[in-house]
């Protein structure tokens, strides 16, 4: 069985697209999912099964939408990706705490894609990075480092502009998600 952490983009934000967590885990459950559970409000979601990720994605879209009523782009990554994005963060050290020291806000994001987003998508967001935005994307995944808020970035602003859906989490929801995949990795079988 693999750990998959489901990434619901756009829920729960601004009273739009209300899911209730507990809603959400009975839905995945009556799909057959197991050991399904919930952090924060947000979209995020644990859970294991021995489906593939495209046949997943495309049954949690639909259920989704049958039960909520909406649709809701869902990305899916296994928790070795999960520790692979955490592994990989392009920025050093360094340039994290800076940007920390300079801001009274998260500084560092992730945001994920469902495939590698076009060279030239890429290319475009070049023209929001300055002095207190960064990027780099690497594969399905894009990170984002502020030295401000990401609530008035530029460059976050343009993520919605590429041709695929994307979802952001901040470094603190990734590191966490990781752990309670570690977690749920070491539980004994049920």
């Amino acid at each position: 069985m693999t750990i998959y952490i489901a990434l619901l983009r756009g829920i729960n934000v601004g009273g739009h697209h209300k899911i209730k967590m507990a809603d959400l885990r009975k839905m995945l459950e009556g799909m057959g999912l197991t050991h399904v559970q919930t952090y924060i409000q947000s979209g995020n979601v644990l859970f294991q099964s021995a489906e593939s990720k495209v046949a997943l994605r495309a049954k949690l879209e639909q259920g989704i939408l049958e039960v909520f009523g909406f649709p809701v782009p869902v990305l899916l990554r296994t928790s070795s990706e999960i520790e692979g994005i955490i592994r990989n963060c392009p920025f050093s050290e360094e340039r994290i705490r800076l940007a920390e020291e300079a801001s009274e806000f998260e500084s560092l994001y992730v945001a994920m894609l469902p495939e590698v987003p076009a060279v030239e998508e890429v290319e475009k967001l070049k023209n929001y990075e300055n002095d207190k935005e960064a990027f780099e994307a690497i594969g399905e995944e894009v990170y984002l480092l502020f030295k401000e808020s990401v609530r008035n970035s530029k460059l976050a602003g343009q993520l919605s502009k590429l041709s695929l859906p994307v979802t952001m989490r901040n470094w603190k929801t990734m590191n966490k998600l990781a752990q309670l995949a570690m977690e749920m990795q070491n539980e004994p079988p049920q």
